[in-house]
């Protein structure tokens, strides 16, 4: 995996994938969701939600970027380990907080709001066809704010009250709500 722009643009990483119950976004969904974020977002000015944070590939990009508020949220071990020696190989110790909780949980108990909100679950979560709903529940998004969800073509979020587009990259699709 590498990053893909901004201040670390070409940086690799390469966690121990090793049993990981994770799956990243692939490098070419990742440049096209971010292709498409360049018009949508203005990433020094975001407060950024990564919800099923895995790796931290997106909050990475985020940071790259400029953000200097990104909250990371997994409920993995090793995950959350690698995620917080690359945050401080990287710099950004003041920028992310690294949350080790479920995210229902999260999402439930969230006191704050978000300009920005990405959410990779496993595609078989039982529960992943809540999440939207939870989001806007739990008013996570800030007014104005966008909320990205990936997943695969067995779900469809079309009908949504808040979607707003979706972006299909073969197996991995990102639906965009406001």
């Amino acid at each position: 995996m590498r990053i893909i722009g901004g201040e670390h643009k070409g940086r690799v990483f390469t966690p121990s994938m090793k049993n990981w119950p994770t799956r990243p976004t692939t490098d070419i969904s990742k440049e096209g969701l971010f292709n498409i974020l360049m018009n949508q977002v203005d990433f020094e000015e975001t407060i950024m939600l990564d919800l099923f944070g895995g790796t931290g590939n997106h909050c990475w990009e985020f940071l790259s970027r400029g953000c200097q508020d990104v909250t990371y949220v997994d409920k993995y071990r090793g995950a959350i380990k690698f995620v917080t020696g690359m945050r401080s190989d990287l710099g950004y110790d003041d920028q992310m907080t690294i949350v080790s909780q479920n995210v229902r949980q999260f999402i439930k108990n969230a006191t704050r709001q978000y300009d920005y909100i990405f959410a990779g679950p496993p595609y078989p979560l039982k529960w992943l066809d809540e999440i939207p709903d939870m989001v806007f529940e739990h008013d996570l998004l800030a007014p104005e704010g966008l909320f990205v969800l990936e997943h695969n073509p067995d779900h469809n979020f079309e009908q949504h009250p808040r979607f707003w587009q979706v972006r299909n990259y073969g197996q991995t699709i990102f639906c965009f709500f406001r």
